[in-house]
């Protein structure tokens, strides 16, 4: 087949996968599989073989990335049950005051707890955020969203165990202690000048609170906390601490829980632990993968240190960790409830996944590697701009920051060997792409735009205007490390 040929029937897979999803609502999983089945057909594969290429995809992601997901999500499910993430916020205020909360808010979000799934992250963090941001004065509101905005998706796409960097550096077969070092590198700069950039535009009259804030959500929300009662048997109900689905905790119609004070009980027993023995397990299984990485870059052969240093084993160590600190902070079957939870949030993330390694296969095994091979030879700096382009058009298009990431570096990951291109700079270049204008075809956009009482205005300054300029300072890191590694 020729070379145009197997370039127009890729391209006729991948938009193929995107109109199914976009105009016919059809799910992201089954139109992928689809797009995989008439990319090998077309590129003459055969039956027999393309089958063999998107199962073995499936397969070979599921080998390197499976595991780990499953355990990040599951820490971080046991955190939520645990009320770490709150107090964890509630220290950050404390510590560092008002002014400078959006930007440890979003370092902490964009980093130490990214084993969270996305959207219970953000369900947990928002009214947080939404009760804090009067106290940093004017422009209180606008400030945190965007800070919130900005550090879950960089999160979720630049730091290990994010559930997007996962699949990248499983796509894309990059060590992950080394995507743990190199998204750390990036993604913290990037917040920090992210936000920066957007208050630098809010406080030059890009935000209008009277059109960009709704205001009559606001009032609710004060009328509801002036009802809360904070004596023995009631307190409000917060999304760390509501039971899962088929929990026998009920709550009455102002939030208050109510029942026999149990769980007040176990809050109070919560309070007791430091902060830092909760987050302790998920801390030493990064650091270990860390030092396994460190390890392998100084070429020093520790065996112990290299099965410590293994992500499978540091992270099933950190579960195990988390395991035992939550039972005794809230006990075992609070923690057996969150490990429900758990199981049933990384399963759609897994067979997601899996599904873009099946596209990927498809893409090398019809020879686009070797077509965008020679085309990009002359130059590191391309290819980097191109996978952040497709991945931010494929994103615009979609509206899944995990799916457009991982299709792109799919799309992308054959010419890496053959133009010497390191792999972790193709995964963090998909990533940054995804980023980009994350808008009404997401179910962030529109979980920040009612959790944070902004107006859809509002949310489309914030949420994506404030991820775009993101997108666009991450690539602009990335291109001279490219030229450093």
């Amino acid at each position: 087949m020729s070379d145009i040929a197997v370039l127009i029937n890729t391209a006729v897979a991948v938009l193929a996968a995107v109109v199914l999803i976009v105009r016919f609502k059809v799910n992201p999983v089954i139109a992928l599989v689809i797009g995989s089945v008439y990319l090998g057909l077309a590129a003459g594969l055969g039956v027999e073989n393309t089958v063999k290429t998107i199962t073995s995809g499936f397969g070979e992601i599921m080998v390197d990335v499976g595991l780990l997901i499953a355990f990040g999500v599951l820490m971080g499910s046991i955190l939520n049950q645990t009320g770490a993430i709150r107090r964890l916020v509630e220290h950050l205020l404390n510590t560092f005051g008002p002014k400078r909360l959006p930007y440890t808010m979003g370092l902490a979000i964009g980093t130490l707890l990214q084993s969270i799934f996305l959207d219970v992250l953000l369900v947990i963090s928002a009214p947080l955020a939404r009760k804090l941001a009067p106290r940093i004065g004017k422009l209180g509101t606008a400030r945190m969203a965007t800070a919130m905005a900005i550090a879950l998706e960089c999160g979720i796409v630049f730091t290990v165990p994010g559930v997007a960097s996962l699949a990248l550096a499983g796509l894309l077969n990059v060590p992950l202690g080394k995507m743990l070092l190199f998204g750390l590198l990036l993604v913290i700069p990037t917040i920090i000048i992210s936000i920066a950039i957007m208050t630098f535009l809010f406080r030059r009259g890009f935000w209008n609170e009277a059109k960009d804030e709704d205001h009559t959500f606001v009032e609710e929300e004060d009328r509801e906390g002036e009802e809360e009662a904070y004596d023995g048997g009631a307190r409000p109900a917060s999304a760390s601490d509501r039971q899962p689905t088929g929990g026998k905790a009920a709550t009455n119609g102002t939030g208050l829980e109510t029942g026999n004070g149990a769980v007040a009980v176990a809050e109070r027993e919560t309070r007791q632990f430091p902060l830092l023995l909760l987050f302790a397990p998920l801390l030493t299984s990064l650091l270990l993968i860390g030092a396994g990485a460190i390890l392998e870059i100084l070429k020093i052969d520790a065996e112990w240190m290299k099965l410590l240093g293994e992500p499978v084993i540091a992270l099933l160590i950190g579960l195990i960790g988390t395991c035992l600190v939550a039972r005794s902070a809230v006990g075992q079957k609070r923690v057996e409830q969150a490990i429900t939870v758990g199981f049933k949030e990384s399963g759609q993330i897994l067979i997601l996944t899996g599904v873009g390694g099946s596209l990927a296969a498809t893409v090398a095994a019809a020879g686009l590697g070797d077509i965008l091979g020679g085309f990009f030879s002359a130059s590191t700096v391309a290819p980097l701009l191109v996978v952040w382009a497709i991945a931010a058009v494929l994103h615009i298009a979609v509206g899944s920051v995990t799916l457009s990431a991982i299709t792109a570096a799919g799309l992308l990951a054959p010419i890496a060997p053959a133009i010497g291109l390191d792999p972790v700079l193709l995964a963090l270049a998909a990533g940054a792409g995804s980023l980009f204008m994350v808008h009404v075809t997401s179910n962030t956009f529109w979980l920040l735009q009612s959790l944070l009482g902004q107006s859809v205005r509002g949310a489309l300054k914030s949420v994506t205007v404030g991820v775009s300029v993101a997108s666009v300072v991450a690539i602009l890191l990335i291109l001279p490390m490219s030229l450093l590694f």
